[in-house]
């Protein structure tokens, strides 16, 4: 168990910028950053991170948080997965109890897995270092492709000894359980029982997370044993934490370089991207042999639109550099080929030049992915009419995905005087080809909303089934009988809407009201999220208010709400925000506490996404605030929220209590009659004097 000092510290120390930034290609906007939302498929950028706030949202999808939150969404960690993780990288010390054999038992599958990763990393890396067979094969092998020292580091390169079960057999005596091996398949179970392991006698290559966390491995035989070898490569199966499809090697190494230059190079293989490092190059990644898929290009679009496959000029390389780079294009990447000299490839060519040379060959020879595929197909079609129609069909859809209307009709045009053919012609079967595509994904979407729409209507089925009627409370609790409280009679009165910051559709309402309210109660609860908000920025500061001998007195901001809702016997409606109220009533009067970084350190993450739309900047308010200057009309704004607040709940209560005095069981019995008019009387009372608080601000009921 992590205590509240550490996590105070660890939270205090992570920067949500650099955290993000690891995640995200950043640009100031204003007081704070913006980029492409990582969390759903963005086209433009809706996520903002705040580093004076210490908070990031998307106001596309919703989701946010400050840094422990962002990382356990986007590293799909648990609470104090994410504390240690954040510790880790700003090199915080995490002084815990020593846990028990049920918390062991009890910690996510992804967190021991990532920590045996992260230890058979380390094991073979030693091997590598330290071993007379790691030296003798593994670093022969790397010194024999001349890598240096700080690029084997770097990567943290291994070898894997060429034995039946040595990782097996240390990892278990270090305490790791046999299912986690055999989950991130570093080790197969034979039928005796027994664990081997599943790299032997290879040399390893870590794959990294984006975080830095080793999720996976790909091991390579060594030269004097591939021949006759089919697969040189083997790489960890695909688990909790590792997806080959979703991942480029490299990219953690060459994340912040992307970005700097605006600029990713793609290659193939592992030694590719290890020598392009060496020379300089660091902005380069690997799909190691998988086609380009959509996830990994949004994976790259999150850090820059530009790319250049860099492949062999053999035909292999020609039609690696084609295969799969429409789905770049659709997604509005700038693509050019590169074609190395004839028996080059980029391990080779790397190794033979400096950075500055190796971009200086680039920027002379690279081309425009789409003149380049034309150029290819129209060599190999030659004279034949038939194939010079298959080039036009396939070079059309690839432009038709361009979802830039001025890109396609500049590549329409170019490709019209390469092919000496009609402009108009090629742009009516690009418009043909695009209707095509908008049709096919109409229909896999409709398919797809109907299925969510089936899968919605089960789940409103069965939570009807589980939900119990509410009983309504008595005359003191008329607030909370509201939530299935009696219907307004005809005619009565239109809620009143005193304040046009009090937005019923909050962000930051519960949704669990959505289909239970009436306009009333909606607008209450927009009241009690524009209250909570404040108290969530400045709940702890101090308002300066009178005591009963008329004396000036301080009070923290949510004691003094707290204790204007008791005066009369009122709170807050939403439970969440009922909650929140009771965890800081003792703390809030303590020396450096603050209600936003306490909120935002919860474990529960669903009320760090509401406190994240809480300190954000996006509120619906009129003239009469200045979010600049709210801090100091605190003492203005704060008994203004909460008369109002006060004002429309007891409208509300007296409105039930109307509908009650036309209700026959009450009219028939006397007791019950004499309670509902000496609360209406009261409330009335209430009502009067909350108005003249108001002033002319509030219409008679």
């Amino acid at each position: 168990m992590i205590d509240r000092q550490t996590v105070d510290r660890i939270i205090d120390a992570a920067n949500i910028y650099d955290v993000v930034s690891d995640y995200v290609s950043l640009r100031r906007s204003g007081a704070s950053y913006k980029g492409l939302c990582p969390f759903h498929d963005d086209k433009t950028p809706s996520f903002y991170v705040n580093p004076a706030k210490g908070v990031c949202k998307c106001f596309s999808c919703g989701k946010g948080g400050n840094a422990v939150g962002f990382i356990m969404e986007i590293e799909q960690m648990t609470f104090p997965e994410a504390l240690r993780h954040l510790a880790k990288k700003f090199n915080i010390e995490v002084k815990e109890d020593t846990p028990t054999q049920e918390e062991l038992k009890n910690r996510g599958e992804r967190e021991r897995m990532l920590a045996v990763n992260d230890w058979a990393a380390n094991f073979f890396h030693d091997c590598l270092l330290n071993t007379d067979d790691g030296k003798a094969v593994g670093l022969a092998y790397f010194r024999g492709r001349g890598f240096r020292d700080d690029i084997i580091d770097k990567f943290k390169l291994g070898y894997a000894p060429d034995k039946w079960s040595e990782l097996s057999d240390k990892a278990l005596k270090h305490g790791f359980k046999e299912d986690v091996l055999l989950a991130t398949s570093l080790s197969y179970k034979k039928d005796n029982g027994k664990l081997n392991d599943k790299f032997r006698g290879r040399v390893m290559f870590p794959w990294f997370s984006l975080s830095g966390q080793v999720i996976g491995f790909g091991g390579r035989v060594l030269d004097s044993r591939t021949k006759g070898v089919n697969q040189k490569y083997i790489n960890s199966n695909d688990s909790e934490v590792y997806h080959k499809l979703q991942e480029l090697y490299g990219l953690f190494q060459a994340k912040r370089q992307i970005a700097k230059d605006q600029l990713v190079y793609m290659v193939e293989g592992y030694t590719d991207v290890l020598s392009m490092h060496q020379c300089g190059v660091e902005n380069v990644v690997a799909n190691s042999g998988t086609a380009l898929n959509d996830a990994q290009i949004r994976l790259l679009k999150r850090f820059t639109d530009n790319i250049t496959l860099v492949y062999d000029s053999d035909e292999a390389g020609i039609h690696a550099a084609i295969r799969g780079t429409d789905m770049l294009l659709a997604q509005n990447m700038n693509v050019k080929v590169l074609l190395l000299p004839d028996g080059e490839d980029p391990d080779s060519f790397a190794r033979k030049h400096s950075a500055a040379e190796f971009r200086k060959y680039v920027e002379q020879n690279q081309t425009d992915f789409i003149i380049f595929k034309l150029n290819q197909l129209m060599r190999e079609s030659r004279n034949d009419p038939r194939k010079r129609s298959e080039v036009v069909e396939s070079i059309l859809a690839s432009i038709s995905v361009i979802p830039d209307e001025i890109v396609r009709s500049a590549y329409i045009h170019e490709c019209s005087q390469l092919m000496n053919m009609d402009e108009q012609m090629l742009m009516r079967r690009c418009v043909q080809l695009r209707k095509a595509n908008y049709e096919r994904r109409q229909k896999e979407r409709e398919q797809e909303l109907a299925r969510e729409e089936r899968l919605r209507q089960q789940e409103d089925q069965q939570s009807q089934q589980q939900q119990e009627p509410r009983q309504a409370g008595g005359p003191n609790q008329a607030v909370d009988s509201e939530l299935n409280g009696p219907h307004e009679p005809n005619g009565s009165h239109e809620p009143y809407e005193p304040h046009s910051a009090y937005s019923p559709h909050s962000s930051h309402s519960s949704q669990s009201f959505s289909s239970t309210t009436d306009k009333w109660t909606a607008n209450i609860l927009g009241m009690e999220s524009l209250i909570m908000r404040e108290i969530v920025r400045y709940g702890e500061r101090k308002l300066v208010t009178e005591d009963e001998d008329g004396n000036a007195v301080e009070i923290p901001v949510a004691t003094w709400v707290e204790n204007e809702l008791n005066i009369d016997g009122m709170e807050f409606l939403n439970p969440m925000y009922k909650s929140m109220m009771d965890e800081i009533r003792d703390k809030v009067g303590e020396e450096g506490f603050s209600c936003r970084r306490y909120f935002l350190a919860s474990t529960d993450y669903d009320l760090q996404r509401v406190v994240t739309d809480m300190l954000s900047d996006r509120y619906r308010v009129d003239s009469t605030f200045n979010m600049a200057d709210e801090a100091d009309t605190l003492d203005v704004t704060i008994p203004r929220m909460v008369l109002d607040y006060k004002y429309f709940v007891v409208r509300k209560e007296l409105q039930n209590l109307k509908t009650s005095l036309a209700d026959k069981q009450v009219l028939a019995d006397p007791a019950k009659m004499e309670e509902v008019m000496t609360r209406y009387k009261f409330l009335t009372d209430v009502q009067r004097r909350l108005a003249t608080q108001l002033g002319d601000r509030v219409m008679s009921a």
